[in-house]
């Protein structure tokens, strides 16, 4: 299996048959599992005995979900969780205890905040919020204390970028007991390898992209095999946030289309920026791929792809957001991302509203700003939804149609 390429991998990475020779893998919905014998019940309960306990703690299903999203990670081990949050604060929790502090990107997802900010406070670790694009910034937060450097590259929404190898390559020489965890949702495992860049663990909301058609829920905790069996099983099993064996089914057959849906979207992202840019109403595009991108260089150093988000500020600040997104016929408006139908949003009143106003104006996140998360569509339909939306918001607000109306 070593020697397969990607696209087998997640055809036929961490396949388990039953008796029966499925072709399809099987889904175990079960609670718990029958023993042998009460000493066979003892000996795995004893860990002398392989085999399946109870599903809170681990299900054949899922396990295959597990063992093939590793094998496209370039990981030891990986841990299913309930949703991308459950992933991040496990592995937060698993990496820290009272006493401790963190460092981490200003530029993360509103929940991820919370956790950072308002959670872990709450069990005695103390952080410190930086500008993630500065080195010298993360250098001057450590303290002997900083036991985790939390990231997320390219970042919710704007898209600016974190040096991977820099940051651990820092971890390395002033914190070496630290870890480094990488959010890694809008590069996806098939562009960025934050592991092979000196990261310990990788996290993903498995409900973008990998699942990627707006069905299920789910997440994952990528690293050291050993690492995450000492540190975040024990929490798992515990606190109880796993991976339910329907959302591992249905994640696992997404895994097979994987490369090919996130290759259309990326290529047609790029195109949609391109486009995009040239609107007399877009004040700015961010995309990775684009030469405009202010770390451009560094995108074509650490990423092999751009990813299927594109960020664009729009002049007129709220308002004017609010007229381009009410009038798109083919965009749906949601807070998702990742997803085959492309969707849009306006983090400043949705996934960061709860940032601080100053806090979004020093990530970037302006009131004219939206997030595309780009789909499956044929590329001119969505040019063509999205420069009429902009056409029309252009036009004075007194002259403006209602939408819907033919005489928009």
């Amino acid at each position: 299996m070593d020697d397969w390429d990607t696209a087998t991998r997640l055809v036929h990475g961490g396949t388990t048959r039953s008796p029966f020779g499925e072709t399809s893998e099987a889904m175990f919905l079960t609670q718990g599992f029958v023993y042998d014998s009460a000493e066979e019940a003892a000996a795995r309960f004893a860990g002398e005995a392989e085999g399946y306990i109870y599903s809170r703690y681990a299900n054949p299903t899922v396990s295959m979900f597990e063992e093939r999203i590793a094998a496209l990670e370039g990981a030891e081990g990986a841990i299913g969780t309930a949703s991308g949050m459950a992933a991040v604060t496990l592995a937060l929790m698993a990496s820290v205890q009272a006493g401790d502090h963190v460092v981490a990107a200003r530029a993360l997802f509103g929940g991820c905040r919370y956790v950072v900010e308002k959670l872990l406070p709450r069990f005695g670790v103390e952080s410190t919020l930086v500008d993630g694009t500065d080195m010298a910034a993360w250098e001057a937060a450590i303290r002997p204390n900083t036991k985790v450097f939390f990231t997320e590259s390219p970042t919710n929404p704007t898209l600016s970028l974190v040096d991977l190898a820099a940051l651990s390559a820092l971890r390395n020489r002033t914190a070496p007991d630290a870890v480094v965890i990488v959010d890694n949702v809008f590069a996806t495992p098939l562009y960025q390898r934050p592991l092979a860049l000196g990261a310990d663990l990788v996290v993903y909301s498995a409900t973008k992209h990998i699942d990627g058609q707006g069905r299920c829920l789910g997440g994952v905790v990528l690293g050291n095999a050993q690492w995450l069996k000492d540190n975040a099983e024990p929490l798992l099993r515990q606190t109880g946030p796993s991976l339910s064996p329907f959302n591992a089914w249905v994640m696992l057959k997404s895994l097979e289309t994987l490369p090919l849906r996130v290759r259309a979207q990326s290529e047609t992202a790029a195109q949609v920026a391109d486009a995009l840019a040239s609107h007399p109403l877009v004040e700015r595009v961010m995309y990775p791929g684009r030469d405009d991108h202010p770390q451009a260089d560094l995108a074509r150093a650490q990423m092999s792809g751009f990813g299927t988000l594109v960020a664009l500020s729009v002049a007129g600040g709220r308002p004017a957001a609010f007229r381009v997104a009410n009038a798109l016929r083919l965009v749906g408006i949601s807070n998702n991302l990742g997803d085959a139908k492309s969707l849009i949003t306006h983090p400043a009143t949705t996934t960061h509203r709860n940032v601080p106003p100053e806090e979004r104006d020093a990530m970037g996140i302006d009131e004219g700003l939206l997030r595309l998360s780009v789909g499956l569509e044929a590329p001119r339909d969505l040019i063509a939804d999205l420069t009429q939306a902009l056409d029309f918001a252009s036009r004075p607000a007194a002259s403006v149609a209602p939408v819907g109306d033919p005489a928009a």
